[in-house]
């Protein structure tokens, strides 16, 4: 069973550095994650949870949002799939006696890891105002307590729902039906800090900011490019389907600025070849791009097409195609044509011939995928960089077809279902007019805030009470000190979670934790047990019903916490029939297949073994719902970072044994650290340039220009074959290091791909 909780917080005192890995997965792999689930879990826990994780009749990993393939394996989960069960569904949990042994002034000390290693929550608590302690409350006061606060505003714009990814589609709906309710549309979500940049760019390009690839196409594919994203950490599994691509002849383009070992070769662990032979080389070619590059690359390949088109007319565009579905193409060829090479050769830090390597690739395939994650999202012209994306899959027809198509790659289990739940600050006027007509009520019309803003509204005093579903908004957002002063100006913040984390720490004046189900947990209500569902990174929605018993009966489900607050806040005559969706969630997803596009008898679709894939005009019938009805090729102007002498461009980026905030050990075994955190990857010639040494220790220094000495104390510099002029460290700690008010055009996600610092040799090691 579970260990003890840690006695002591883990320092960086044993770190040890090694060569990076070549190769992911194997039995490294195996041998990570078995254990540790069987160690934290005990043998008969681990095999209700590992065995049913993901299959048709099991429950959804609570991690990425990778999905599942048609034909299921008996183990359809990764290494960090089974780190996450094993984390959510540990039966250890938090004793009453905690509390009243842990002020919040001591949990502020406390690192993410060791919080998490607390266990499980079990009761709510309750920290009054001008307390040091939470302390055990009933759910009837808890309620009450939030009610009072919300009934106290002067307006219900001051308050901020958030939500977290993890969230499944029927509390989703609950909780922004129970907002607007209310009365605000301030719906902020963790997208807001990922995928915002996609969703923008995509909807005004073909009017849909969703995946138009589903699993099948990447067998189907010539040709797929990989952007700005390591699938052999944070969705691991993409690494079979990019095997089998590869066996079915499709060529493979890593474009990333550091090495993943994950996109350079895959050792399947449900392969005998994976295990003891040497596995599948994965990318064909591996671009090391500079920093917030990508965009000049897409510029400087389109404009290749556009040259090969000259020299051979009618037989490179997608003509056809083009006259009939996009426009924008003329004022496209003449903006690429005043590109300069030098220019791009800067922005990208790649060589011509690296260039037109990846442009061959492109001509000759007839059918491409291009696929993104957050490493091209966090740019100040993220947009504009996925808008290039979507104009060189444009320009040959590469959508609306088998084996093609954009594909970004959402990050947790169920963002993208969130959204479609209606999660959003900026739903559109058609979702609002069904909602109104299906509750017989007007929503507010007036655009609500954003993950950013609302912390600056809380700031400034606007906003005065934060409610959280899952997250841990105050140590993913940027601009780590900011948004803790943020959040302790407010009058209360309510977390409703699984397992401690820092946003427990950092709080208003009060503080509620209310303790929920995971997704492994068993959920029985009224009508008897309960499935919920969630959709994918390429739209396919399903059912997801927990397998192991919950570790206490205090604990609610989100839906019954969300449904027993609107009573309490609206009122026992309110219209809306609250209670009925806690007794059963069948009658939340009727409404749904009234309010939610594409979601139509619902309730018998996601019965279905497998669910439903949810309709996408471009991708099923090449339809573009945009203003225009066809897809817009956009003409973007190219920006680079202009790096004054002796700075860096620093990313932000996840560990190996970590999903989002939640640390599951201090390894990152694929890039050789291990036992601790604070370190920096710099190039050897960066370091030789900087007078720096391997091993050495740094204060690293963000230069925003606003004035502001925001510095991340006592890294580790690790020597690492990074693109030059590019640096790396671990989110969430370099989040202290990016303005709040720096945010990627157009869709105000914070941009923690591309912060200027500078290193100065720290006086001592360790974060300070």
């Amino acid at each position: 069973m579970a260990g003890k909780p840690l006695k002591d917080d883990v320092t960086d005192e044993n770190l040890a550095v090694g060569p990076p890995k070549r190769s992911a997965g194997g039995l490294p792999g195996l041998l990570a994650s078995i254990p540790l689930a069987l160690g934290e879990m005990g043998p008969r826990r681990a095999a209700g949870t590992l065995l049913h994780m993901n299959q048709k009749d099991g429950f959804d990993c609570m991690s990425c949002a990778w999905p599942d393939p048609p034909h299921r394996k008996v183990a359809e989960f990764c290494e960090n799939g089974a780190k996450a069960v094993a984390w959510e569904a540990d039966p250890l949990k938090v004793p009453t006696e905690f509390w009243a042994g842990h002020p919040v002034s001591e949990l502020k000390e406390r690192s993410e890891y060791w919080l998490g290693q607390q266990g499980r929550l079990v009761e709510p608590v309750y920290k009054p105002p001008n307390s040091e302690h939470y302390r055990p409350v009933s759910w009837e006061n808890a309620f009450g307590l939030i009610a009072r606060e919300l009934h106290a505003l002067a307006s219900p714009d001051e308050a901020t729902f958030y939500t977290s990814g993890r969230a499944s589609n029927e509390v989703a709906f609950t909780y922004q039906l129970f907002a607007r309710a209310f009365g605000t549309n301030n719906l902020p979500d963790c997208s807001n800090m990922c995928h915002e940049s996609t969703g923008v760019a995509m909807t005004e390009s073909i009017g849909v900011g969703k995946s138009a690839v589903q699993y099948e196409d990447f067998a189907k594919a010539d040709l797929i490019i990989i952007m700005g994203q390591n699938p052999g950490t944070n969705h691991p599994r993409m690494l079979t389907a990019l095997e089998e691509a590869k066996e079915a002849g499709a060529s493979i383009v890593a474009i990333n600025p550091l090495p993943e070992a994950g996109l350079i070769n895959f050792r399947n662990p449900q392969r005998p070849r994976g295990l003891v032979g040497r596995g599948t080389d994965l990318a064909d070619a591996y671009l090391q791009i500079r920093l917030a590059g990508d965009m000049a690359l897409m510029q400087a390949v389109a404009k290749r097409v556009f040259e090969a088109e000259d020299a051979a007319p009618g037989s490179v565009l997608a003509h056809d195609f083009l006259a009939e579905h996009c426009i924008g193409l003329e004022e496209y060829r003449r903006h690429l044509s005043t590109l300069e090479e030098a220019d791009v050769l800067a922005a990208t830090g790649l060589d011509s011939a690296q260039i037109d390597d990846l442009a061959r690739r492109y001509l000759l395939a007839d059918r491409v995928i291009i696929t993104w994650a957050m490493g091209l999202t966090q740019h100040t012209k993220a947009v504009d960089t996925i808008k290039e994306i979507m104009n060189v899959l444009l320009l040959r027809g590469n959508i609306g077809r088998p084996g093609a198509g954009p594909c970004p790659i959402r990050g947790h289990s169920n963002v993208q279902g969130d959204r479609t739940m209606g999660i959003w600050e900026r739903m559109p006027r058609s979702f609002m007019d069904r909602l109104a007509a299906e509750f017989d009520f007007e929503p507010p019309r007036e655009h609500g805030c954003d993950a950013v803003q609302s912390i600056q509204g809380m700031a400034a005093g606007r906003i005065k009470v934060l409610i959280a579903l899952g997250g841990n908004l105050v140590h993913a957002i940027s601009d780590t000190n900011a948004a803790q002063d943020a959040i302790a100006a407010t009058r209360l913040s309510v977390q409703i979670s699984t397992k401690l984390n820092r946003s427990h720490a950092y709080t208003g004046a009060a503080a509620l934790i209310l303790p929920t189900l995971g997704r492994s947990d068993i959920d029985v209500q009224k009508s008897g047990v309960q499935f919920v569902t969630v959709e994918d990174t390429v739209c396919a929605v399903h059912a997801s019903q927990g397998r192991v018993m919950p570790v206490s009966d205090k604990m609610l489900s989100e839906v019954a916490i969300v449904s027993r607050l609107a009573r309490r806040v609206l009122g026992p005559e309110h219209p809306i029939g609250w209670e009925g969706f806690e007794e059963n969630y069948d009658n939340v997803r009727e409404h749904i297949s009234r309010v939610v596009g594409g979601c139509a008898d619902y309730n018998a679709k996601v019965r279905r073994p497998g669910g439903f894939v949810l309709p996408h005009p471009p991708r099923d019938e090449r339809r573009f719902p945009t203003p225009s009805g066809k897809a817009v090729i956009t003409v973007n102007e190219l920006a680079t970072i202009r790096l004054p002498k002796d700075r860096l461009i620093l990313q932000s980026l996840r560990s190996h044994d970590q999903f989002n905030t939640t640390t599951y050990s201090l390894n990152d075994r694929y890039r050789g650290v291990h036992k601790g955190r604070n370190v920096i990857f710099v190039n050897p010639q960066d370091l030789a340039a900087l007078h720096l040494a391997d091993g050495g220790y740094v204060d690293v220094h963000s230069e925003a220009g606003d004035g502001v000495d925001r510095v991340l104390r006592g890294l580790r510099i690790i020597s690492y074959p990074s693109a030059r002029g590019c640096a790396a460290t671990y989110f969430p700690e370099a989040n202290v290091l990016v303005p709040l008010a720096a945010t990627a055009q157009g869709s105000n996600t914070p941009v923690s791909k591309a912060i200027i610092v500078r290193l100065e040799p720290a006086t001592a090691p360790g974060p300070g």
